[in-house]
């Protein structure tokens, strides 16, 4: 039984190594672009809509609405990145029904990427809604002893992304090549469709974790003032 997508070699040469993990990351990713361009080629803003633009606008909305509802004020702007997070670890594990197909997310290295990208992007919203100085200075507040704390966190809560979604993904599969080894067909189906649940759940979670981190990143911490005394 495989652990990981990794152990699928298409191609060698040498060290260098074409394994499921790359094939089915660019091949997801490519799926997601071009399913975007079909869907978004006609849109309309008459009533009369189709199918595939109602279920653009409900995703793109559920998504703006939890952007919201974690604390940041332009869901617009954090949308492209927090949305394609959401889409790509969703897409993954729904995409476990075709036959011969493993979710990336079941690598390492993918879910380390994914996190790597969240580690990024916090500093960058970060930097843009704060300005630089106010960004670091948040690094060393309430005292300067709080710095290396707050570099640990960092460190620390992106390896935890990564860990975590790459914990859940694997042992979702596990679970189920097991099941498909030692029971009858039905049962391990009814796994698999709790699998694809756990799944949506897990890129939901990641979601708004990193959009959490966002929102800590980019809030503005306003001076307290002093109320005048009365004479």
């Amino acid at each position: 039984m495989r652990l990981s997508p990794d152990e699928i070699i298409f191609w060698q040469d040498g060290f260098l190594k074409l394994n499921a993990t790359i094939v089915f990351t660019w091949g997801l990713m490519l799926v997601l672009a071009i399913g975007a361009k079909l869907i978004t080629r006609r849109l309309s803003m008459d009533l009369n809509r189709s199918r595939w633009q109602n279920l653009l606008e409900i995703v793109v909305t559920g998504i703006v609405t939890q952007i919201e509802g974690v604390g940041l004020n332009q869901p617009q702007k954090y949308l492209g990145f927090l949305g394609t997070l959401f889409l790509f670890v969703a897409s993954a594990s729904l995409c476990t029904v075709i036959p011969g197909y493993e979710p990336p997310t079941g690598s390492l290295s993918t879910t380390v990427a994914l996190a790597l990208c969240v580690l990024v992007a916090v500093p960058m919203f970060g930097i843009e809604e704060q300005g630089v100085g106010n960004y670091l200075k948040s690094y060393i507040e309430p005292t300067f002893i709080m710095l290396p704390f707050n570099i640990i966190s960092e460190i620390s809560r992106t390896l935890a992304l990564a860990v975590r979604l790459f914990g859940n993904m694997m042992s979702g599969a596990m679970i189920v090549g097991i099941l498909l080894s030692i029971t009858p067909f039905i049962f391990p189906v009814v796994m698999t469709l709790l699998g694809l649940l756990t799944g949506l759940v897990q890129a939901y979670i990641f979601f708004i974790l990193a959009a959490v981190y966002i929102a800590a990143a980019t809030r503005v911490r306003k001076p307290t003032t002093k109320p005048i005394a009365e004479l």
